[in-house]
């Protein structure tokens, strides 16, 4: 089992014990003063929050051995919450890590009007992390290409997305780390099931499209919520993504709004299609590429993953699935 997933696993044993210890703590605080017992109640919710997201970027790292020792890591800062957390997450597990590995992070400033170039770095030095700017000129070509009033973020992301492989390459990094979170990675597999007829989502691993490197997404198990409760707490510099004008992609806000009702209306029903996308059955689906249905016969011998799935409770307790999601989102 990957090094990380490991100390992720002691770090909620650890976790487990402080947590007992903050809880009498703020029983112990209830003698206070009624200021002092809310700053008390704060503290304790926001270092919990610390320990969960440490924990569940943790576990997906080790869950997808996205990080090896050695491993010089690209982390791409936009200046928006996710970037912000990713990067703070991981050099808090660089420090407990027993592996050793480096980190970049590399911020591409695309030169859209009122960007403020100075924000970034400030950050990243006082932190003292190594860092990287990449000045290139996308927001001209994506206005010159992109008729007036349509949205640009496709185009962009393109761009975005070579230049990044290239510097990568060039800064000599191993592993391109993504903020994406897992509203992002479900929001990406219902757009392609709605309006591009695909079973597809966001891969927490995946190689790059020039194949030299390795992109990976820590968060992949952290919901968005938590992610800005976090970037609250921390007061990260937040850059708006809408510099360029652009509006946000109205199919994806279509997406953001159905899971929200969903989550309100119907709790575990997001965690439980989540679960699903690392539980798939593919002689189940339709995908002849996946599973050879044109040579499929009969064997005479019982198979647990025939005809007879259809006849289990799929809200059933026993559900391993079920359990997973438990795991994965405490109540904590």
């Amino acid at each position: 089992m990957n090094d990380l997933l490991e100390h992720a696993k002691l770090t909620e044993d650890t976790s487990a014990a402080s947590d007992a210890s903050d809880a009498s703590d703020a029983t112990q605080a209830t003698t206070l003063s009624p200021s002092v017992k809310q700053a008390e109640k704060i503290a304790y919710e926001n270092n919990k929050l610390h320990k969960r997201l440490c924990r569940l970027t943790g576990q997906a790292i080790g869950d997808y051995n996205m990080i090896e020792d050695g491993d010089k890591i690209m982390v791409c800062l936009s200046g928006g919450k996710d970037s912000y957390a990713l990067l703070d997450i991981l050099l808090t597990l660089r420090e407990r890590a027993p592996i050793n590995f480096d980190i970049i992070a590399v911020n591409l400033d695309q030169k859209q009007p009122n960007f403020p170039a100075d924000i970034l770095p400030a950050y990243l030095e006082k932190l003292g992390v190594a860092y990287h700017i990449e000045n290139q000129d996308t927001y001209s070509i994506v206005k010159r290409v992109v008729p007036e009033g349509k949205t640009t973020c496709a185009l962009c992301s393109r761009l975005r997305r070579g230049i990044l492989y290239r510097v990568a390459t060039e800064l000599g990094a191993t592993k391109i780390a993504l903020g994406h979170h897992r509203d992002d990675i479900l929001e990406t597999f219902f757009l392609n099931m709605f309006f591009g007829g695909k079973l597809k989502g966001m891969p927490p691993k995946l190689q790059s499209d020039d194949g030299k490197q390795i992109v990976i997404r820590p968060l992949a198990y952290v919901k968005e919520a938590d992610l800005t409760r976090y970037a609250e707490v921390k007061e990260f510099p937040i850059i708006p993504c809408d510099l360029c004008g652009s509006q946000e992609n109205l199919q994806r806000k279509q997406i953001k709004g159905l899971m929200r009702e969903w989550e309100k209306k119907y709790p575990g029903r997001v965690d439980n299609i989540f679960a699903s996308l690392s539980t798939a059955a593919p002689s189940h689906l339709m995908d002849r590429n996946l599973f050879d249905f044109a040579n499929l016969k009969a064997t005479g011998i019982a198979d647990a993953d025939g005809d007879i799935a259809f006849d289990e409770d799929p809200c059933a307790t026993s559900n391993p699935t079920a359990q997973n999601v438990i795991s994965l989102h405490p109540a904590d």
